[in-house]
């Protein structure tokens, strides 16, 4: 199978969304390499029309959004599936019932999901496609193993964690690992975790693929050797996972040593009246501004102002975001977490601290207020990091080998070195082992 003879129907929870540039990345560079590919979503634009910049806006003209289809589109693919193949219907239907288990309020999710994927595969067949690919082992992908029932496809998905790992019994993980023909995994930790939830002979169809950003979009923004006010930026979705009070709680303490410091918050979430609140209560909301969710234009001009990035998080994958700016060299300071060490090696393309130590990320983000040369240092090592190991296209040229060979019914074999190899020391926390987070689960289709 030649690359123009690949074609594959992307499924996401929202598309495009701004905290999930790197789909529309990745799907765009697939175009350019020949690869036919559809998307769908199950909700609409993450933002406002007038909040997309043009590419996203191009690319969501071209996106079927299945809720949008409403009742009338729902009935008409569900009556369509019925009519042609009554007993796969049935037996999806099942399939979905029997997942939830005695639970109701699963039983009307998984209802759901069941009509969602009728509309799906559907999709699907108008478009002659018969390989469905799965951005995040949750809900979405729920409807995919459904319509996988349904209809005759295959499926793929790319998981990156930490949602995952930690809903592995309400995300039906184990479940997702037998029905994929093959799962993506951002980095080793994704893997870990699906090789410890499923039997090795299920680890063949484990892919190291990891996620990127293009260096000729986030360019090396001005270096300022003496900023007044020294500038920090964090940006993520605004969830108690994300660890943003201890950064608050850090930045007050810079502040009572007569620190002349700046903090944004770049997102949107759950949390952000919360923090707002906080920020109040400890006196710094003149020094902490909530920029709430942007697209990527803005998030490149607030990088370009930023002297450190903190990522304070309790749980991540491998953070896109962590990419971005060091591919703008702005030294990055994180924690010492599940994927994290994957990308940044401590003292060497960033700093890593341990989760929770206000005390520690403290002392981080001091020692580069006041070492100027380790900024640069760091911040250069980083943009190299980024240009070797998690550049955009050589990294997304792997996925598409990827889908060629797998999908071109080749021998599957394991791969159990990846293109980019990393050494990952002292990883502090093992996602299997901590607690659910009440926030993990919030993205619902």
């Amino acid at each position: 199978m030649d690359k123009g003879q690949v074609s594959i129907a992307y499924l996401v929870s929202r598309y495009p969304a701004v905290s999930h540039t790197f789909i529309l990345r990745e799907v765009l560079h697939l175009k350019s390499l020949g690869y036919e590919i559809n998307v769908a979503s199950i909700n609409e634009p993450g933002e406002a029309t007038n909040g997309l910049t043009i590419e996203e806006k191009a690319e969501a003209e071209k996106t079927y959004y299945i809720k949008r289809d409403g009742l009338f589109g729902a009935l008409r693919s569900n009556l369509i599936t019925f009519a042609t193949s009554p007993l796969r219907y049935f037996s999806g239907l099942i399939y979905a019932l029997k997942l939830a288990g005695p639970d109701l309020k699963k039983l009307a999710y998984n209802f759901f999901y069941f009509i969602e994927a009728a509309m799906l595969g559907q999709w699907m067949h108008k478009h002659n496609q018969t390989h469905l690919h799965v951005h995040f082992a949750t809900q979405a992908s729920t409807v995919g193993i459904i319509a996988k029932k349904i209809f005759s496809m295959t499926l793929s998905i790319t998981v990156h964690g930490p949602d995952e790992f930690y809903d592995v019994k309400d995300f039906f993980l184990a479940e997702k690992i037998r029905a994929a023909s093959f799962i993506c995994c951002i980095g080793n930790f994704a893997r870990s975790q699906l090789m410890a939830l499923s039997a090795a002979s299920e680890w063949n169809k484990f892919e190291i693929t990891p996620l990127g950003v293009d260096p000729e979009i986030f360019k090396p923004k001005p270096f300022r050797k003496d900023p007044d006010p020294f500038e920090i930026i964090c940006v993520g979705r605004l969830v108690r996972v994300k660890g943003q009070r201890v950064l608050l709680e850090a930045v007050e303490g810079l502040l009572s040593e007569g620190r002349r410091i700046r903090l944004r918050y770049v997102g949107d979430g759950p949390d952000r009246a919360g923090l707002e609140k906080c920020a109040k209560e400890k006196g710094l909301e003149k020094i902490v501004i909530f920029e709430g969710a942007i697209n990527q234009d803005r998030i490149r001009e607030l990088y370009s102002q930023a002297d450190v990035f903190v990522l304070a998080s309790f749980a991540e994958g491998i953070p896109v975001v962590l990419m971005e700016a060091m591919a703008m060299e702005i030294p990055c300071i994180a924690t010492r977490i599940t994927g994290i060490p994957e990308l940044i090696r401590d003292d060497i393309d960033g700093l890593l601290v341990s989760a929770s130590d206000v005390g520690a990320l403290k002392n981080a983000i001091t020692s580069l207020i006041d070492d100027s040369s380790l900024r640069l240092k760091l911040g250069r090592a980083g943009r190299r990091r980024v240009i070797e190991k998690y550049n955009l296209k050589p990294n997304t040229d792997r996925l598409a080998e990827v889908f060629r060979k797998r999908l071109s019914k080749e021998t599957p074999e394991i791969i159990a070195v990846e293109a980019t190899p990393h050494r990952v020391d002292n990883v502090e926390s093992n996602a299997l082992t901590q607690k659910k987070n009440s926030s993990y689960g919030e993205v619902k289709c």
